[in-house]
């Protein structure tokens, strides 16, 4: 059966991995037996895609990037050169009770480089991780995270523009204008008032 995928004469293609039409795998890749990845990825080079690992279509990983199991990539993310997901919150080399913690990364989400995913989180739709952030907790849909430890910083449109105007809100909802694409996001009252205390933070 033909292949409908690209893989460098230098990656590893394990068999028993699952790889969607259009995808592109560059050099010295690893994709372990059992991920799946969907249609029109582009797999950078030296990015670890362990067993079990999720990931959509449209998704672009960058070079160095380790994706480990328990994880599941959306639609159209984007993840940064040498980002990295751990999936265990007590790691010992010696322990014999391991136990994989997952992490979901929502459609249209970007990773920036360097940053650091902890297990057992949930990243938004079209959320936008700064570069070298540690992420500890979740963040919300939009949502614009810096630092180490990652804090709420303010919130990004589908185009990834920050948003500052505010068109209009009420007790439950929070909806700005995008001054470069003039979308309208609706962003969750809770959610606003997380990212004005975190911003207080360290003011």
């Amino acid at each position: 059966m033909e292949r409908k995928y690209f893989a460098h004469p230098t990656a590893v293609v394990e068999e028993g991995a699952e790889i969607g039409e259009g995808t592109k795998i560059w050099h010295f890749a690893h994709v372990r037996s059992g991920a799946k990845i969907g249609r029109y990825c582009n797999i950078g080079k030296d990015v670890y895609i362990d067993v079990g690992v999720e990931i959509g279509d449209h998704v672009k990983i960058q070079n160095g990037v380790s994706v480990y199991r328990g994880v599941k990539l959306e639609d159209y993310v984007f993840v940064g050169p040498y980002a990295v997901f751990t999936n265990d919150k007590y790691p010992r080399a010696f322990s014999t009770n391991w136990e994989v913690i997952p992490t979901l990364v929502k459609k249209g989400a970007s990773i920036g480089a360097n940053a650091t995913i902890v297990c057992g989180i949930t990243i938004g739709e079209y959320a936008m991780v700064g570069a070298g952030a540690v992420v500890t907790k979740d963040v919300p849909d939009y949502g614009l995270v810096l630092g180490n430890p990652a804090k709420l910083k303010g919130f990004v449109c589908v185009c990834g523009r920050p948003l500052s105007k505010i068109a209009r809100r009420d007790r439950s909802v929070v909806i700005y204008e995008c001054a470069h694409c003039g979308r309208e996001i609706s962003v969750n009252a809770k959610d606003y008032e997380r990212m004005l205390r975190e911003s207080r933070e360290d003011s």
